[in-house]
């Protein structure tokens, strides 16, 4: 295994281009003392409000919190919720040159009620509609000026039309050019359209639907085959596949892993995946090895589960624990 503290100081020199679905967590955390004479529903008592930086700016905050430079590439409604994920981003120093402005959709929301450490509800406003020729025209024309100078770029695909097809093979096609690794955290519409890619990192549910077969996770057997499947279809570099409970399966670069998955107590599995990307991103970036990356990924997207609601890794308990579970 490499230095760990070595690595860490490498992903500061790093810069990552970040692009997907930017939206706003927003929290409402409340307590609940009876059930409404109305209907028979909990009547929440509310006791704090929160917004955060979800979907890709998650991913942002995330590279951000490991000591890299995030730079978006997306789009956000002309809205008062844009207007929200402007602060939002103005308040951890993000800039928004990457962000597109669109007149003809909302801001992603997503509005999680919690009341004594569970969710109650989760209310989204947003719209999934394919991006618009004009938007994805504009975002194509912030990605070519921003790629230049990036050391990775991150697709960040949460399903709501901001990436398309083409917008997926031009950015792949530069980056190649540039000699620029690409990562993806995939989902269901464009999950067979990221080819020539070099690290696709799908979990178990997203696997069975793209490529449409069974998958069991306690077989390797099962696992290797459909992960050899998914790299013959997609000609990318590597894929590491996430199982949850039963770890991080990855085949990258003639390399194959599989690390299991940590015991820990958890409280909140929202945003792991977006944790899982971010430093698989820096890795591959540093040209860490299948294990490394792999090892990495899996420590962090466990720690992050140990909190209630979306928050980034905290770079240095990641580090800490790297160091530990590396001596053990």
């Amino acid at each position: 295994m490499q230095s760990w503290p070595d690595v860490f100081a490498g992903f500061s020199k790093l810069k990552v281009l970040i692009i997907g679905d930017v939206m706003v967590d927003a929290y409402i955390w409340g307590v609940v003392e009876r059930i409404s004479p109305e209907a028979p529903v909990p009547i929440i008592q509310v006791t704090n409000r929160d917004n955060r930086l979800g979907g890709a700016a998650n991913v942002a905050l995330n590279v951000l919190s490991l000591g890299a430079t995030p730079i978006l590439c997306a789009i956000s409604g002309e809205d008062d919720n844009g207007k929200l994920l402007d602060k939002l981003l103005a308040d951890k120093k993000l800039s928004r040159e990457g962000i597109v402005r669109s007149t003809t959709r909302p801001t992603t929301v997503k509005a999680r009620v919690i009341a004594s450490h569970q969710h109650v509800v989760r209310i989204d406003q947003e719209s999934d509609q394919v991006a618009t020729a004009g938007e994805e025209k504009e975002l194509l024309s912030r990605i070519e000026k921003l790629l230049p100078g990036c050391d990775v770029v991150v697709f960040e695909d949460y399903d709501k039309g901001v990436i398309t097809p083409s917008l997926i093979a031009k950015t792949v096609q530069w980056a190649k050019e540039k000699d620029i690794p690409t990562v993806v955290d995939p989902k269901k519409r464009n999950f067979l359209h990221y080819k020539d890619v070099t690290l696709f990192k799908p979990n178990l549910k997203e696997l069975r639907e793209g490529l449409k077969i069974e998958v069991d996770p306690r077989e390797m057997t099962s696992v290797k085959e459909a992960v050899r499947l998914l790299k013959d279809r997609l000609a990318v570099e590597g894929v590491m596949l996430t199982m949850s409970e039963h770890g991080v399966f990855i085949d990258h670069r003639a390399a194959q892993k599989l690390i299991p998955a940590h015991k820990r107590e958890i409280a909140d599995v929202s945003g792991a995946g977006d944790t899982v990307v971010s430093i698989a991103a820096l890795c591959v970036a540093l040209g860490l090895t299948a294990e490394e990356i792999a090892f990495l990924s899996n420590l962090g997207g466990g720690l992050v589960c140990q909190h209630v609601g979306v928050v980034p890794i905290d770079r240095n308990e990641l580090l800490e624990e790297a160091n530990r579970e590396s001596a053990g």
